[in-house]
């Protein structure tokens, strides 16, 4: 059973269709990348999955679980919602980290919130476990430091620790090294190609062709709010069928 299943999302702002009729599925443990020229529908179709945007038809499926369909979402109860929420994890290209926070606390902060309604955790125990996660992204020295004194690699590591602090079934990542430098660009990646090998069930939006092609195990390309073409990154990046496909990735590699 598929561990995510989109069926048929349309999104409109306005008059303006975005997304047009998008489906696809995803296994536990694959990473998808979804490239596409800017305008494409990437970011919508990521933010209508997770919640960021309401859908305007369509339906999500995680582990075999409807939690969204666009024709019932008015009558789900915000505690509904919050729930389903909590199955994706979002990484923002702007980091979106909290400035008058440390790291730590930037990675325990929605562990705590969330612990003042379950109690299931101790305090000592959420601050273990976001040690373990800053540790893993390479932080454990920078734990007491604020953003500010971090650079930009190292607050979309910090950002990448805060989104797996819950557990997310899915971690869904929009242009994560958009806003980096190639050297910065390199150490984040790095980061994301370490959380596949951990069996983590990813989407990522993205520019990085090479990134694409060699970690993802499904790529999907976007043109004009379709899926203009999906399949293996062998599939799009040696054998693309589809013109567009052939257009933007000659464009890219020329």
């Amino acid at each position: 059973m598929a561990i995510l299943e989109v069926n048929d999302i349309y999104k409109n702002f306005g008059k303006t269709e975005v997304l047009k009729g998008v489906s696809f599925s995803l296994e536990k443990g694959e990473v998808l990348a979804i490239i596409g020229s800017s305008g494409s529908g990437k970011t919508t179709l990521l933010r209508c999955i997770n919640f960021l945007e309401k859908a305007d038809k369509g339906t999500v499926y995680v582990d075999g679980e409807l939690i969204q369909d666009a024709e019932i979402s008015r009558k789900e109860s915000s505690a509904q919602r919050r729930e389903n929420q909590l199955k994706f994890g979002m990484v923002f290209q702007s980091f979106n980290l909290f400035p008058q926070y440390n790291v730590l606390k930037n990675v325990t902060l929605a562990m705590e919130l969330l612990n003042k309604e379950k109690k299931t955790m101790t305090q000592e125990q959420i601050n273990e476990k976001a040690m373990s996660l800053i540790e893993r992204v390479g932080l454990k020295e920078k734990a007491m430091n604020f953003p500010c004194e971090l650079s930009g690699g190292q607050q979309q590591r910090v950002a990448i620790a805060r989104a797996l602090a819950l557990n997310p079934m899915i971690l869904c990542f929009d242009e994560p090294t958009s806003a980096l430098d190639p050297e910065l660009t390199g150490e984040v990646l790095k980061v994301i190609k370490s959380l596949k090998d951990s069996d983590s069930t990813m989407i990522v939006v993205t520019h990085e062709m090479a990134f694409a092609r060699d970690v993802a195990d499904k790529v999907i390309f976007m043109d004009d709010g379709v899926i203009a073409e999906m399949g293996t990154p062998e599939d799009i990046f040696a054998h693309p069928k589809n013109e567009r496909t052939k257009e933007f990735l000659q464009r890219y590699f020329e």
